[in-house]
């Protein structure tokens, strides 16, 4: 979700006023999958490098966030929506994980759509974490290190649980993931755009779906191959 900060320097507003547009386009997006349909939505809200940010701004980031968390999640509970974080919670303070536990205490059997927020989290530190867990089965005996294949780290990544993710929309114009999903995304479809985060709405999104309903996934097949399942299953 990029561009919040340019979206407001556009306008010669304060950072901060583009993260508060942003925050009311994570409502339009949310919004938008429920009346679609679409059954998982993760979104990047802090990365690991967003540490590294102007302090006030971070700052003023962590009370936002406490902010939405205490104003929106009745709201999405209301509506169905299962809420979680995936990151490196322990760098938040007492009330924001306080919060977040609170959230997905709350929403946990909602099926309506899986929110995923991603805070705190980076693909690399993903793939780490889950090599760290192998490791330790390793040193306990509980694995050996030839029974460690694509399936075993998957299951230890963030979101092992759900699908892999059909769709990547970066907004905002850079044309790279910037550390997200990393293992997730090996055969994900990636669309770009140049509209800014808090212009984001159900137009930009549809143009999005639209695209990707066209696109043809062969996951390492050939294209009669993939057109030889289809005719197979229909």
């Amino acid at each position: 979700m990029d561009g919040n900060g340019r979206w407001a320097e556009r306008r010669r507003r304060p950072r901060m006023i583009g993260h508060r547009a942003g925050a009311r386009a994570v409502n339009a997006c949310i919004d938008f999958c429920l009346d679609r349909g679409v059954q998982a939505l993760t979104l990047f809200a802090f990365s690991s490098e967003n540490w590294g940010r102007p302090e006030d701004e971070v700052g003023a980031l962590m009370k936002l966030f406490l902010n939405a968390l205490e104003s929106e999640v009745q709201e999405l509970h209301r509506r169905g929506v299962r809420v979680r974080f995936i990151g490196e919670r322990e760098r938040f303070n007492d009330a924001i994980r306080a919060r977040m536990q609170a959230a997905e205490a709350l929403t946990e059997a909602n099926t309506g759509l899986h929110l995923s927020i991603a805070a705190s989290y980076g693909g690399r530190w993903d793939i780490a974490q889950a090599a760290r867990s192998l490791a330790r089965e390793v040193a306990e005996g509980r694995l050996r290190p030839e029974d460690i294949d694509e399936a075993a780290v998957g299951a230890r990544i963030a979101l092992a649980d759900l699908p892999p993710p059909d769709l990547f929309i970066r907004t905002g114009g850079d044309l790279r993931i910037s550390n997200f999903l990393l293992w997730q995304l090996a055969y994900t479809e990636l669309w770009f755009t140049d509209t800014l985060w808090p212009d984001m709405n159900a137009a930009v999104l549809q143009q999005a779906l639209d695209d990707y309903a066209n696109r043809e996934r062969r996951f390492g097949l050939t294209g009669a191959q993939v057109a030889g399942r289809q005719h197979e299953t229909s």
